[in-house]
Order: C-alpha cells, then structure tokens, then sequence
C-alpha cells in the first residue's frame, strides 16, 4: 500500500481538521511527492499536546531481515571466491527503512504498537504502482481533500524524559494499513471507481478501513 504520496493541503486546514495545539514545523511548504527516507508532516502527541512534527518516513527494518540480507550477500561474495567477515558484513548491511507496518504480530513492532508511538500522516493524495495501467495510479476523495494515513512513529527521549523533537534528531514514521475486505488495489478496483481519464480512481473509505 502506498510508495508515493503527496500532502498539498495548507498548514491551516491540518491545524482545524486535527485540532492542533502545537506546530513543530513551522512554514509548511506543499510537498507534492513524498518518497520512502522523505520528510514529511506528521501529526502526534507530543509531551501530553497533539502536535504537527517532521517525520521521515521509514520505520528501522527488522535484525532478522538484515541478517537474511547479509546471508544472501556473504553467499555470492564467498561463490566469487572472497574472504568474508560476516559480523562486520552484517554491521555494514544498508537498512532502507520500512514503510508499511503489515504483520503487526511481529516481535520487531511490538514496541511501537502502543497509544504513545501512534499518529496520523496528513496526505492528499497516494498513488500504488501497477505495472498494466503503465506506471503509477493515483488515488484521491474529491469529497474530503485532506485525509490521514493511520501511522506508527519511533520517538526517543531526551535525557530529562521529554520526548524528542525533530530538531534533536530525524524522526521516523511508517504507515500503518488497516486490515479490512477490501484493499486499495488499483488492479482490482477495490479502491473506488476510476475516473474517466483512467489515472485517477477516488478512494471508497471502505477500501481504507
């Protein structure tokens, strides 16, 4: 679900529809692509006040995923004949981040699945990629502008136990679908009806759960 989404609605309208009482983020721009390791506007609660902050989005990706990884990658440098060292090869493994929460019953999220590391991801407009329509497909409710992914963030404290704020360090955030009968599958149509021009199909909430 979702690898690109776009947040054009003004600062304004997010404060009204979440009823925000604190502004981290100060002049928001448009933000009319927003990519995996973006940053991006997110609503949370922040030290007891729900508060708008700048999230990038990519939640730590699991030590079990990064150990298969260097598996894969120890095997192909030891087929070449290559002298391995698989700890440092394993400490050096790239984590590109995850963007969509899906076995929430996994050990790895378990952590962030509390009311403290929930929040909302403003958005627009999101598109998934469907290799037969030629590229991606946007979805939008032309009804309701400005709607919010559910979302799960990773926030540490600071040394006095207040939470940090994205001037302390990159924060991160990872969309969080809901699991529901009808998925956002623009294949299918499940998401809503397309529009004529064939690019655009208007979200069903109940495909959003």
């Amino acid at each position: 679900m979702c690898n690109l989404y776009n947040m054009t609605t003004n600062q304004e309208a997010i404060r009204r529809l979440f009823n925000l009482t604190l502004d981290n983020v100060g002049n928001l721009p448009p933000h009319p692509g927003i990519f995996p390791d973006y940053m991006a506007p997110v609503v949370h609660m922040g030290n007891s006040e729900r508060a708008l902050s700048m999230m990038r989005w990519g939640m730590p990706t699991s030590q079990k995923v990064l150990l298969d990884a260097a598996k894969v990658r120890a095997g192909k440098l030891e087929a070449k004949g290559k002298t391995v060292d698989f700890k440092e090869l394993l400490r050096m493994e790239p984590d590109k981040g995850v963007t969509n929460v899906r076995n929430t019953s996994s050990s790895h999220w378990k952590r962030w699945l509390g009311p403290a590391n929930r929040c909302l991801v403003p958005f627009t407009q999101f598109s998934e990629f469907n290799k037969a329509a030629g590229g991606n497909v946007w979805f939008e409710n032309p009804d309701k502008p400005l709607m919010a992914f559910a979302g799960m963030d990773k926030l540490d404290f600071c040394a006095e136990g207040q939470r940090r704020r994205s001037e302390c360090q990159p924060l991160c955030l990872s969309h969080l679908p809901a699991e529901c009968s009808r998925r956002a599958d623009p294949p299918e149509g499940n998401a809503g009806d397309p529009d004529h021009g064939g690019r655009i199909r208007y979200v069903d909430a109940r495909a959003l759960g």
